[in-house]
């Protein structure tokens, strides 16, 4: 039975590459891949001091990782640290886009710039992440796994979280499209829309009155810890597990997307 389920969801001998590794929900799931098997490379910005201490964190228990620096709104950053890792551990198998960033402005008083940052960030920079690694695993002729962080506000439109919204219903979007132009290719393209996982760009709104409003409406209750999005992580990333899903939104929220009335 045991050896069943590693065959299933075990990732030895894969690689993947976690953009947003440094955070809250993207060390987590940085760290459920590696303890499944895979070795990690762990890209982020800004925040050295977090994505070492991750990948410090992931090679005590005897996993292997790395961190990359990379602005992931440039291409040629992005380029330079899949190219790192190819250099390091030949190919890349898996791609996790787990960037993120809000903002409270009221619609009329959104400035350029901050609408800008909000999309080039949590929208632009999947673009171009999947464009940078998707071409790598084509030319490799690795048989792939792209997973794509949306958010229950990419459906629902949520107030305080505008841009941010709009940014994640491109995601699923994108998504979908990518799944169906890179199936023949062996490639997997899925999304996991989070509900409510209170991690840095979002604690700032997560208000006493905003947390009743959520639990009301959230079956379960309850804001969703960082460990929960981990199985779903493993699963989309195991082509073994995963390996006729492609093009889905799988959401990880309570029951939030099910509460009507």
């Amino acid at each position: 039975m045991q050896s069943y389920v590693e065959d299933l969801f075990g990732l030895n001998g894969k690689v993947a590459a976690v953009i947003g590794g440094s955070g809250v929900l993207g060390g987590s799931v940085a760290e459920a891949l590696a303890t499944a098997g895979a070795r990690v490379a762990i890209i982020y910005n800004h925040g050295k001091e977090a994505a070492d201490q991750r990948t410090n964190k992931i090679m005590s228990y005897g996993g292997s990782a790395m961190a990359v620096q990379a602005d992931g709104r440039v291409k040629a950053d992005l380029e330079r640290a899949k190219n790192e890792i190819v250099s390091a551990w030949d190919h890349v198998d898996i791609l996790v886009n787990a960037p993120g960033v809000n903002s409270t402005t009221p619609v009329l008083d959104i400035k350029e710039d901050e609408w800008e940052k909000i999309i080039d960030v949590n929208l632009k920079g999947v673009f171009l992440a999947c464009q940078v690694f998707g071409r790598h695993m084509i030319e490799a002729k690795v048989k792939g796994s792209i997973i794509n962080f949306s958010s229950v506000s990419s459906e629902i439109p949520l107030s305080k979280v505008f841009t941010y919204a709009i940014s994640k219903a491109g995601v699923n979007n994108l998504t979908r499209f990518l799944a169906r132009e890179w199936a023949q290719h062996g490639i997997r393209v899925n999304a996991i829309m989070p509900g409510f996982f209170p991690a840095e760009q979002n604690r700032k709104i997560l208000t006493e009155e905003r947390r009743r409003s959520i639990f009301s409406h959230t079956p379960m209750a309850r804001y969703g810890e960082a460990n929960e999005l981990n199985g779903a992580m493993i699963w989309l990333a195991s082509n073994n597990a995963s390996s006729f899903v492609t093009g889905t939104v799988i959401p990880v929220d309570g029951g939030f997307t099910a509460m009507t009335i």
